[in-house]
């Protein structure tokens, strides 16, 4: 068994962590967006990459790309993110309804095994709620839902990952010290926002964030069923990353 006071909770990150909502979802739903507006904006797969890495926030990430490519309209630049933004969401729920999004490897298998064993569950996203609460009802089993003590969502911290409020939010929501918990992300960006709370870091690249500096990680795997070694990530494993972290 793991020692429940070693580790208390664990702290999941969304896209890209729970899930392969970028590559799967949110790229298509963003470029199906800019389709629907009749913008000639496309992001290929280096393009998303490159403003994942430097844009936080889909629809910040929105006026940054129209701000690098200004379109021919006399709507504001805000204005029409913000417009883009509420269609490309429309599209990544449709995604998620047709069953275009699946678990990352481990995922399903890790939240059951955390649950059984009294350790504490928490989502930390700066996600939009809707989107979180859709990739619940379109990807992950109707349980999986019940499992998670706490969403922490965009609508719930003042400024977006890199920054720590989000992980801030859910020690507070959970009563935990940072010592306690582990989080678990995807991107260099999740990384500096748990790290800056003070909470021990594993990282799950993702295709889309593979290319990453992790500095500052305390493990760093494809997936939580690969530990590096060809063997599924256990919660003792968990806990020896957790505590070095």
């Amino acid at each position: 068994m793991v020692d429940p006071i070693a580790l208390r909770a664990l702290l999941f990150d969304v896209d890209g962590t729970l899930a392969d909502t970028e590559g799967q979802g949110h790229r298509p739903a963003f470029n199906a967006a800019f389709q629907d507006h009749g913008l000639p904006h496309h992001w290929d797969e280096d393009t998303y990459r490159r403003l994942l890495a430097a844009v936080p926030g889909g629809r910040e990430r929105l006026r940054h790309a129209l701000a690098e490519a200004p379109p021919s309209t006399q709507v504001p630049l805000d204005d029409l993110a913000r417009q883009l933004h509420e269609t490309k969401n429309h599209h990544y729920a449709e995604r998620l309804r047709t069953g275009c999004i699946s678990p990352r490897p481990g995922v399903e298998r890790m939240i059951s095994e955390a649950r059984d064993a009294g350790i504490r569950l928490a989502v930390v996203t700066t996600s939009a709620r809707a989107n979180v609460e859709a990739l619940f009802d379109g990807v992950l089993p109707a349980t999986t839902r019940h499992a998670f003590e706490a969403l922490i969502c965009a609508e719930d911290a003042a400024a977006k990952k890199p920054a720590p409020d989000a992980y801030a939010e859910a020690l507070r929501r959970l009563g935990l010290a940072a010592r306690d918990c582990l989080a678990v992300e995807d991107s260099a960006n999740g990384l500096g926002a748990a790290r800056a709370a003070g909470i021990p870091t594993l990282v799950t690249r993702s295709p889309w964030t593979r290319d990453e500096a992790f500095t500052g990680a305390a493990a760093v795997v494809d997936h939580l069923d690969d530990r590096g070694d060809g063997a599924p990530l256990s919660l003792q494993d968990l806990a020896a990353i957790q505590a070095r972290g």
